[in-house]
């Protein structure tokens, strides 16, 4: 067996051999001046090496602090952010600048860019599944009034803010309105998924508190990200096409309800029967994520809207929400989002923030981004009969954004609207609200304090 092996491998050899003796007479037409084949890869060499490394690294810091702050009771999202920041310009760019140009270079971040945002647009298709919009359609008078306020307080006092910004951190090039309805979007966000994490966590999401808060972080995530669609149609609008921009997407979120949804609720009865997820209803699916999200960015309103209202569309407690969820949620939380972090990282300049001044208006932003979640909603949520506590943690619950707010603040630097120094202070008021809102709520809300019984979860 061994000698007909050997003998079969010294008769390739000979024929080889053969070949390039004769192939070595030959004479082939002069080289084209690009010889790379259309759409090949055009980056450095390196290029790959380094999105490789800094992938891996960025993984390996993100998942040691996300536990490292999961065992002080805090979000682990908040280690996985500050993993992106420190590894930029605004810690290791400063402490071994060598070392940072080496791991993050200039020409990687567009690949980076890309990798993030593909990370975003299926991160924002999982918050849609995991969108209950039940609790949209059944609210009570509690949640209907906390969710107005926490809303409507923080937009008008972020738009207020944007008067002392705009001469300082902004240029002539965007215009005021735009600048202030930002501000007020940036404010008003509060990020669904860690607080629906922090109340399972506190195993607080079946006390009526919890109930409310979910609803009105439901509320508050559907009506921010129509508002700062509102803001990108706006901001990327040609002169003389914003109504066309305003009544495209008007007609797109027409069809995806009237249209794709009564098809996906057939798709899903049709899934509840077959019990398993095949590769090539995975693969539709995927399809019509990334078609919705095609069209959004063809409307001029971001591709991650379009992935949103896909997962919003789809009810969030079937088979083929959970089948989804656990199919895309390890990728897209534990290697995609790490690229987001690191992109994000790159951008953030905390050291843009230098003097006593930039940091009082840091301080500032901080203040109004929590009395406009944390006083409006638990005003409102007191004004409706709710206990002081339970207002108070409420309040609390709702001042948290997390990576929602962060994907807002991209999406304003990409478009221009904020400056590098206005997105370092933005980007520090996320981590600061995220930050306190585990220690906050364990002082307020206890997890020793009495609870509703099951009957009232349901009550005002």
């Amino acid at each position: 067996m061994f000698s007909a092996y050997g003998l079969v491998l010294a008769g390739a050899v000979l024929v080889f051999w053969l070949v390039r003796h004769f192939g070595d007479a030959l004479s082939a037409p002069p080289a084209p001046e690009a010889t790379r084949a259309p759409g090949g890869y055009s980056g450095a060499p390196e290029t790959l090496l380094h999105v490789l490394l800094t992938l891996t690294v960025v993984l390996v810091v993100a998942r040691l602090l996300g536990a490292l702050f999961r065992r002080f009771q805090q979000p682990p999202v908040i280690g996985e952010v500050l993993a992106g920041i420190l590894l930029g310009p605004s810690l290791l760019g400063r402490v071994a600048p060598g070392a940072s140009a080496w791991l993050m270079p200039a020409h990687v971040a567009p690949f980076l860019g890309v990798i993030a945002q593909v990370g975003v647009i299926l991160y924002m298709f999982l918050v849609g599944l995991e969108l209950n919009t039940q609790l949209l359609q059944k609210r009570t008078h509690a949640s209907v009034a906390v969710s107005h306020a926490s809303i409507v307080v923080p937009f008008t006092l972020g738009s207020a803010l944007a008067l002392y910004l705009y001469p300082r951190y902004s240029h002539g090039g965007v215009p005021f309105t735009v600048f202030a309805l930002f501000m007020g979007v940036a404010m008003s966000v509060t990020a669904f998924p860690v607080l629906a994490r922090i109340l399972t966590d506190r195993r607080m999401h079946q006390t009526r508190m919890g109930t409310i808060a979910l609803a009105c972080a439901a509320v508050d995530d559907a009506t921010a990200w129509c508002l700062l669609a509102f803001v990108v149609s706006v901001v990327q609008a040609e002169p003389g096409r914003m109504l066309t921009t305003v009544s495209l997407t008007g007609g797109y979120i027409a069809a995806m309800l009237f249209m794709v949804r009564p098809l996906v609720l057939r798709f899903v009865r049709w899934h509840e029967s077959r019990r398993h997820l095949t590769q090539d209803a995975f693969a539709g699916v995927c399809v019509v994520l990334l078609l919705s999200a095609l069209a959004t960015e063809s409307i001029g309103i971001h591709a991650l809207f379009g992935a949103f209202l896909v997962g919003a569309i789809v009810p969030h407690d079937s088979a083929l929400a959970r089948e989804m969820s656990g199919k895309l949620e390890d990728l897209v939380v534990v290697l995609l989002l790490p690229a987001f972090f690191a992109f994000t990282g790159l951008r953030t300049q905390i050291g843009l923030v230098d003097t006593l001044e930039q940091w009082l208006t840091c301080g500032a932003i901080i203040a109004v981004a929590s009395i406009g979640k944390f006083g409006g909603s638990s005003v409102a949520a007191r004004w409706t009969g709710m206990p002081w506590r339970e207002s108070v943690a409420l309040g609390v619950l709702m001042n948290t954004r997390g990576l929602m707010e962060l994907i807002v603040l991209n999406v304003g630097l990409d478009l221009g609207v904020l400056s590098p120094t206005l997105f370092a202070m933005l980007v520090v008021m996320a981590l600061v609200t995220t930050f306190a809102t585990t220690p906050i709520l364990h002082r307020v809300y206890r997890s020793g304090s009495p609870r509703l019984p099951d009957r009232e979860l349901a009550g005002s």
